[in-house]
């Protein structure tokens, strides 16, 4: 079997961005083609390492070292027959993305196949990094900077989302062994394990949470300069980005982070009026 063509990776790339990416996805679509496509190489990317700790069948260390060397490979032009790397690398070498955000990644999504709980905040700040600032990072390399202070605030806004995650899935990540808030605010507030899978949010359980909802919105305060340093052509997707995350957020505070009973989310008439206003501003 030969390697996909870089135009048969992208036309694949695009294909899996637009059934998989949701709030991702719409944002992509503020980008010009070129810039698109770019998006939903790394997109796909970050969807496979992903599903190699989320995703359907058995889950090992030897799986995310076989990933890892086929990114590298890819990036040293000998791309593995998967769809994914023809685009993935040309993509990469067009933007200038280092190479480690891509490791840095591979390194949070592996954590989760052996999950240790974290003890302290910045232990959690860590893995958000990981799993989420690199993301960041990369974006604002396709879109286009020059001011180097961009480069913290899409840190921030990496860990924002990330919080924001963590807030919307506490119960479903509890579900698969998976507590993601911090064990030293656990017992500060004395929240048990238990609270986490309840029907209804205890106190205690509340108090944190909203402690690290004010976390979160803190970053995305202090995150909003980074839109006016990437240039023109794509503010309106990091707009629309941290639009959708930040009012994902504001409909957990608007419920009091009632989280357990169901799932909060966005409907797609409200992604799409985030969408036309951030073409727009």
């Amino acid at each position: 079997m030969s390697a996909a063509t870089i135009e048969e990776s992208y036309r694949w790339c695009r294909k899996l961005a637009r059934a998989q990416a949701k709030n991702f996805y719409y944002s992509f679509l503020l980008l010009d083609g070129p810039r698109r496509d770019v998006m939903c190489a790394i997109y796909s990317f970050n969807r496979i390492a992903d599903d190699l700790s989320d995703g359907p069948g058995p889950k090992s260390r030897e799986a995310f070292a076989e990933f890892r060397r086929n990114l590298d490979a890819a990036l040293d032009g000998k791309a593995p027959e998967h769809p994914l790397w023809p685009a993935f690398a040309d993509a990469v070498e067009r933007h200038r993305i280092p190479r480690e955000y891509f490791h840095h990644m591979i390194d949070g999504v592996e954590s989760d196949i052996d999950f240790q709980p974290l003890e302290t905040f910045e232990d959690l700040y860590q893995y958000c990094y990981r799993v989420a600032s690199v993301v960041g990072l990369t974006i604002i390399h396709v879109l286009g900077f020059d001011d180097a202070r961009a480069l913290p605030l899409a840190e921030k806004c990496g860990v924002a989302f990330q919080l924001t995650n963590i807030l919307r899935d506490v119960k479903e990540d509890a579900e698969r062994g998976r507590i993601y808030l911090p064990q030293q605010e656990l017992r500060q507030h004395e929240v048990e394990p238990g609270h986490l899978l309840a029907v209804r949010v205890a106190e205690p359980l509340r108090v944190l949470l909203r402690n690290e909802g004010a976390r979160a919105r803190q970053y995305y305060t202090e995150a909003m300069p980074l839109i006016g340093m990437v240039h023109p052509q794509g503010r309106g997707m990091l707009r629309a980005l941290i639009a959708t995350y930040s009012r994902l957020l504001q409909r957990i505070e608007a419920r009091d982070y009632e989280v357990l009973r169901e799932r909060v989310a966005l409907h797609k008439a409200e992604k799409l009026w985030i969408l036309a206003r951030s073409k727009w501003l």
